[in-house]
């Protein structure tokens, strides 16, 4: 899910939201056609996230959460800064921008990445995936509470409700939460209020920065990466083998799910605009819950896509916005 783009991230991934400065008009030049239609590419950046979970629960099995999280941003850094050397595009300047992008970045990513990361380790990874389709939810949360000019309307009201009942349907509340580690659920639920909060912050501080998608993003993943090499030593022990399935998981994690899928997105935004290409959302907990059981045979009850079902829809309706009225003649 990811750094300041315009549309939702993702992703254990996940998603992930930035403001995009205006853009001044100049003349119309020739586009260059990409290889690929957008909507391969959308299914793509899907599978990408979705299988994130995957990757997040099969790292963990060798190494502690928190040097997954650091492999997955480092790897992710790697790939974002090959392409800014390749564009020629240089990293965001001024002590202020960094320090917006140190907060952004904690938010955004580190924290989050880590909560996921631990969640995983007592949850499947199907929960942890529908656990991330509740970030719209929060962030509606945040919009009522800071009373932004994001105001609510009834159609969105109602479509919180519906997705936080989603979420009790899902963890199965009248078992009284049975089979689900109420820890490992409660950090996967902070690890997408994290990214609502992460979203809410680059809108106020970053939009209009003047700089790059892809140079603010590159120094979103830099800023996170160097949390994390500091955090990781002091709070976990570091590995000593480099087991070959879970080191390629956080290889997948990093360079794919991170910084690929960044720059996926990007374009995805670009040439359909943030409103489509934040649909991807919706895909997310499809693909995770279906790699969660048919690779690593997590087991499923009925109520697990069922109250996933009820989330996406709630959480589609607290991105609707009211229509404007035409004015009279």
């Amino acid at each position: 899910m990811t750094t300041a783009t315009a549309s939702p991230t993702a992703a254990g991934g996940n998603t992930t939201a930035t403001t995009t400065p205006a853009t001044p008009a100049v003349p119309a030049t020739p586009t260059r056609r990409p290889l690929l239609d957008w909507r391969i590419r959308f299914g793509g950046l899907a599978l990408i996230w979705g299988f994130s979970f995957l990757f997040i629960k099969v790292g963990t099995e060798a190494f502690a959460p928190l040097y997954v999280t650091l492999g997955r941003m480092l790897f992710g850094t790697a790939v974002l800064v090959a392409v800014l050397v390749a564009k020629r595009e240089r990293l965001p300047r001024g002590a202020r921008v960094w320090g917006h992008l140190a907060v952004a970045a904690l938010f955004v990513n580190a924290l989050p990445f880590s909560l996921f990361a631990y969640a995983e380790l007592t949850i499947p990874s199907t929960l942890a995936g529908i656990c991330n389709a509740t970030s719209p939810l929060w962030g509606m949360v945040l919009a009522v509470a800071a009373a932004s000019d994001d105001r609510p309307t009834r159609q969105r009201v109602a479509g919180l409700g519906i997705g936080f009942a989603g979420v009790l349907i899902v963890l199965g509340v009248w078992q009284g939460f049975s089979g689900q580690d109420p820890a490992g659920t409660a950090m996967a639920l902070a690890a997408s209020l994290s990214y609502a909060i992460g979203w809410q912050y680059v809108r106020r501080t970053l939009s209009g920065s003047g700089h790059s998608h892809l140079a603010m993003s590159g120094a979103q993943l830099l800023m996170g990466t160097a949390q994390l090499a500091v955090v990781a030593p002091l709070f976990a022990p570091a590995p000593h083998s480099f087991p070959v399935l879970p080191l390629l998981s956080v290889v997948a994690l990093g360079a794919l799910g991170t910084g690929f899928a960044l720059l996926v997105q990007y374009g995805l935004v670009e040439e359909v605009g943030p409103t489509t290409a934040m649909m991807v959302t919706y895909f997310i907990p499809v693909i995770a819950t279906a790699a969660g059981v048919a690779i690593l045979g997590e087991h499923l009850t009925w109520n697990t896509p069922v109250g996933a079902l009820i989330v996406l829809a709630g959480a589609a309706l607290t991105q609707t916005r009211p229509r404007t009225r035409a004015p009279r003649a």
